[in-house]
């Protein structure tokens, strides 16, 4: 589903961001991404739908090349990739719905969108997605009346109402207490199971990885240092790394 060939990433200050990533992701796997602040997870999330530019090698999905797409091939490809922000990226003044629909926006022209011209069948897909996590009760609520958790849930409901192949999560919980963490998590863990979508996700606290990947992948410096199942992901494993012990609130993920 998603193949790097190869990839790195040089800033052009000299700071390697990723550092010779050969990965393949199958399709339908939850996948989680841990490492501490500047070890490559955004950068690499962000570079499977180009939100980053690679220095070198190659990305792939489903066999298309997203590091040589370009224009209409490039916007093909990324309206099969649903992205999650860790501060929801919602317009706070539309309603709900109208969040959810620019989702939808790729399959449409520019002119209808701007307008506003979702046909019936891309509104009814819209409240769909809104039911699957559980707030098509809010469709009609302007965003920012929402709380932090009741947001980052119609980001999801876009990503659905996309019709995305790819689901990318970065950071989607840091700014949501514990309790509101797990309900989202278990929403993301849901709709990868029900719906067999990729997902790809960057997260801090262990235990979430634990409890909630099919697979970990590590990143240290730009670096994968580890690529497996949450029962091979053993504090030792961790202490490698995150390049120490792992301290209790890491593990608990508590704030």
């Amino acid at each position: 589903m998603i193949e790097f060939d190869n990839v790195s990433k040089i800033y052009p200050n000299g700071s390697i961001g990723l550092r010779n990533i050969n990965l393949t992701i199958q399709k339908g796997e939850l996948v989680v991404i841990v490492g501490l602040s500047g070890a490559g997870k955004s950068t690499l999330l962000r570079s499977i739908n180009r939100m980053n530019d690679i220095t070198s090698g190659d990305i792939r999905i489903n066999g298309n090349s997203v590091t040589q797409a370009s224009g209409s091939e490039l916007r093909l490809i990324r309206r099969d990739i649903g992205m999650i922000f860790q501060s929801f990226n919602l317009i706070k003044r539309a309603t709900v719905i109208q969040n959810v629909l620019s989702g939808r926006v790729g399959y449409h022209s520019t002119l209808r969108t701007m307008l506003g011209w979702f046909p019936k069948e891309d509104i009814d897909l819209s409240l769909t997605a809104l039911q699957r996590v559980n707030i098509r009760e809010k469709a009609y609520t302007r965003a920012d009346q929402l709380s932090g958790g009741q947001q980052q849930r119609v980001s999801i409901a876009r990503a659905l109402a996309q019709e995305a192949q790819v689901i990318l999560a970065d950071e989607p919980v840091a700014s949501l207490d514990p309790l509101t963490t797990r309900q989202v998590m278990e929403d993301l863990k849901r709709i990868n199971r029900e719906l067999n979508i990729t997902t790809v996700i960057n997260l801090h606290f262990i235990d979430l990885a634990r409890e909630y990947a099919t697979r970990i992948i590590g990143l240290r410096a730009g670096e994968v240092v580890f690529d497996g199942t949450p029962e091979e992901a053993t504090d030792e494993a961790f202490a490698e790394i995150y390049g120490r012990a792992v301290k209790h609130d890491e593990l608990l993920g508590v704030l």
